[in-house]
This record gives C-alpha cells, structure tokens and sequence, in this order.
C-alpha cells in the first residue's frame, strides 16, 4: 500500500493523487492502529512509548497520538471523542483523524464503537463486528475531495470494511474465548440525542441491526485513504422501543456495561495486534 512520503502537516499539491480505492491495497500491515470511542479512552494495557501532536490540512485531531506497544508489537492509539471525551459525534474531526493516523505510517484500523443494540441478540454487552453500514448522518465533512479545481473522487464502498481485517478481529476473539457477534449492519446517526422508537422501527425495516453515531464518515474516509478499517461495536444499550429499552434508556445503566465491556474489547485487541499480519 502507498502511504504519503509528506511530512505530517504538508498540504499535498495536488490532494486526489494521495487518495485511491482498495483495489490499491495488499493489505500488508506496516502498523495498526486503534480508534478507541465511548468507554474506551485509553487502552489500560498500553505501555506507551511517546504522545505527539500531528498537524493535518484539515485541523486538529481528537487528540494528539498515542504511540506504544501492544503484545510486544508497534501500535498507534487515538481517542475518537478526545482525552477527555467532549467532543461529541457530530462534531469529531474525522478527516483529521484519518489523516493523522496515515501519516503516522498506520495501514490497519480496528475502529471502536459503542452501540444500540436493534435486532435480536444485540443486548448490552454483545460485541459486533459489522460487515455493512447504513449512513443516515449530514452536515458533515463526509470526503477529501472537496476542491472544485481537482479531478472528483470515486471510491468503491460495496464492502464498507475490509474483510481482512475483520476476519483478524473474529480470529482473536476466538483465541481469547470472547463472544463476537460476525455480522451486522450499522446505522450511522447523527446524535447526540438517542433515537426515537420510529426512529429505530424505520432503521430496523431498513435492514440495520445496531445503530451509533460515529460509523460514519469514518469509515469512508478510511477507504478513500486507502487504508484497512473495521469496526468492532460493543452493544451497550437496546435501541428505543426494544427490549428493556421498549419505553425509556435507562442511561445511567450504561457506564457500567461500557466498563465491564471494555474489558473484553481490550484482551481482544491485545490479541489483535499480537497476531499481526492481516493478509
């Protein structure tokens, strides 16, 4: 896979010529990185190497980057709504993000998310590895193709996420005896309010089985860069009009089941990294 020779904070001359399809890429891992979301801010057994602040095109990231070691291995880390979480969905710099994690030599994304679960067994505490995605958000910078005077950008999205890389996510969770659900279908929202039962009865006939309010356009801009990107969603709630959640959230349940979570999305992707090549 081409990754840029720029230095991080360099505007490229001509943006659409650092941009291409997966049909590009071999998916030869140089270095994983981890999108942590909700629950998971920092990685607990991450032995840090150094912090540092890359500058995009495109603004700050969430945060400045975390670099370390993970089973041994090289991994770059970023919390997706910032150190302290405040930023919220609809304000994260996503073409920040991606871009930073590129320039910082990463080729494989295993992206984090906190989720609602929709259809039947996608109760708090399932884990999802999503094979497709459904995008109901706006008003976001969803593409790097934003310049009138550059050739437009077509990527091919029929498979949202990289097969490589989620096959990696199911085999380490496997190994480590930890559940995972090896389907589903994610509706990216726009938050940060919680969906209305119409809401989720529409999503739901719509064909989605979890909904979040980051999926996208994350995982868009992923494939624009090229890189190799898949979601692992950890269910932390029924989405409205379902299950326990059939009149009301219950909110306050949630801290709870995203730290008991957590815990297993940690060993997981510790065996994710450890065991390396995707290809």
């Amino acid at each position: 896979m081409k990754h840029s020779e720029a230095a991080a904070g360099t505007q490229p001359e001509n943006r659409a010529d650092r941009l291409s399809s997966t049909e590009d890429a071999h998916y030869t891992t140089q270095m994983l990185g981890i999108i942590g979301g909700s629950g998971l801010d920092n990685l607990h057994n991450l032995t840090l190497g150094d912090r540092r602040t890359v500058t995009t095109p495109y603004g700050p990231p969430s945060c400045p980057l975390s670099f370390g070691t993970l089973a041994g291995r090289d991994v770059v880390f970023m919390a997706r709504h910032g150190e302290r979480h405040t930023i919220p969905p609809h304000r994260v710099n996503y073409r920040a993000n991606l871009w930073a994690m590129r320039e910082a030599g990463v080729s494989d994304i295993a992206a984090v998310f906190a989720v609602g679960g929709i259809a039947h067994g996608t109760g708090p505490g399932t884990l999802i590895v999503p094979h497709q995605l459904i995008d109901y958000t706006y008003g976001r910078e969803h593409s790097y193709a934003d310049s009138l005077d550059q050739p437009v950008l077509h990527v091919d999205f029929t498979q949202p996420y990289t097969e490589a890389v989620r096959n990696a996510l199911l085999a380490a969770a496997a190994k480590v005896s930890i559940p995972v659900m090896g389907h589903g279908i994610y509706a990216a929202v726009n938050g940060p309010r919680l969906e209305t039962a119409a809401e989720i009865d529409r999503m739901e006939r719509d064909g989605a089985t979890i909904v979040g309010m980051t999926g996208m356009p994350e995982a868009g801009l992923a494939r624009e860069l090229a890189l190799n990107y898949a979601a692992l969603a950890v269910s932390v709630n029924y989405a409205a009009g379902r299950c326990d959640s059939a009149s009301q959230i219950d909110l306050e349940l949630i801290p709870a089941i995203m730290r008991r979570s957590m815990a297993g999305v940690c060993n997981l992707l510790e065996c994710w990294v450890e065991m390396g090549q995707h290809d």
